[in-house]
């Protein structure tokens, strides 16, 4: 069967290798080179670089009706996305005869949207997933093919459950892929009065709000590892990396320990357990704290962000 591939990013990368080994991937549609690093060189996705490492032809359209020649010139059986990042024309998706199909980070219709492990992590959950579908023009709406469930361990970040649901979801997606071909699966149409949607994250919201309770303020950490930030008195930028809840109170935002770099929230407190410092170096929290004094690593009494 000839499959056209639609994936960019790190957790596109296990489904593509998947279903190079089961099937004819024809080619790779991913997203235009974007600049990264401190030179901000044009650094190619991971899914071109292994397409271009198995030579499969491969293309990176800017526009969305520079999709539509691809695939009529391939003439796919079958269309599967993985994390593409942007939105398939109506054409495209109703082209194929085995239909789109999209691997999708959640147990839909929950976390609908671009940004599902993030949102699921930031609620607190403690179940997510998988979801492999048959797209329709929704956004996510498309009839269930099959769903796999996996817990979110405690010290579980958005990179530890990215991938470990990348790799799962790879094998899920092969297997259902085989059986809709096969005519063993039934699509089931989504319950709607149940769905809940995921929206990309904000800049705002990567910044932490110390007024929110420390579960929270835990979770935030978690789901948008590694970038949650704040700032010291004297205005320096700290990344937190890793915290945990502790017993404490204080002022939102006030320190509660010479030693451990402990912070009070809205209720109880955080300790951080690991951070990146000024300047630019991953540390503990208790090494920050042995190289700034109380008065200058004082949380910012201003670091309230909506949250």
């Amino acid at each position: 069967m000839r499959v056209l591939f639609f994936g960019t990013p790190e957790f596109a990368l296990p489904s593509l290798k998947g279903l190079s080994e089961e099937f004819e991937v024809v080619g790779v549609v991913c997203q235009p080179d974007k600049p990264a690093g401190r030179g901000q060189k044009p650094t190619p996705p991971p899914t071109k670089v292994f397409a271009q490492s198995q030579g499969i032809d491969f293309f990176q359209p800017e526009k969305k009706f520079q999709i539509i020649p691809i695939v009529e010139d391939l003439k796919p059986d079958c269309v599967v996305v993985v994390a593409y990042g942007k939105i398939l024309p109506p054409e495209v998706i109703r082209y194929p005869p085995h239909g789109c199909i999209n691997l999708h980070a959640s147990l839909l219709p929950a976390y609908r949207g671009p940004a599902p492990i993030q949102r699921v992590i930031l609620a607190g959950e403690k179940i997510t997933g998988n979801t492999v579908m048959l797209m329709n023009e929704g956004m996510d709406t498309g009839q269930i093919l099959s769903q796999e469930e996996e817990l979110i361990k405690e010290e579980d970040n958005l990179k530890t459950l990215s991938e470990r649901l990348s790799y799962k979801g790879a094998e899920l997606l092969v297997k259902t892929l085989k059986d809709w071909v096969l005519g063993k699966i039934k699509p089931v149409h989504q319950d709607h009065r149940k769905a809940t949607y995921a929206p990309l994250v904000s800049k705002e919201e990567y910044r932490i709000c110390w007024k929110a309770e420390a579960e929270s303020v835990k979770d935030r950490v978690r789901g948008l590892y590694p970038n949650c930030y704040t700032f010291t008195e004297q205005g320096e930028r700290l990344k937190i990396l890793r915290v945990r809840v502790v017993n404490g109170c204080g002022h939102p935002g006030e320190l509660l320990d010479k030693k451990r770099f402990v912070v009070a929230c809205g209720d109880k407190a955080v300790e951080v357990l690991e951070l990146v410092s000024p300047k630019g170096k991953k540390i503990s929290g208790e090494e920050f704290m042995r190289g700034y004094s109380m008065e200058r690593c004082q949380a910012s009494k201003n670091a309230n962000a909506s949250w």
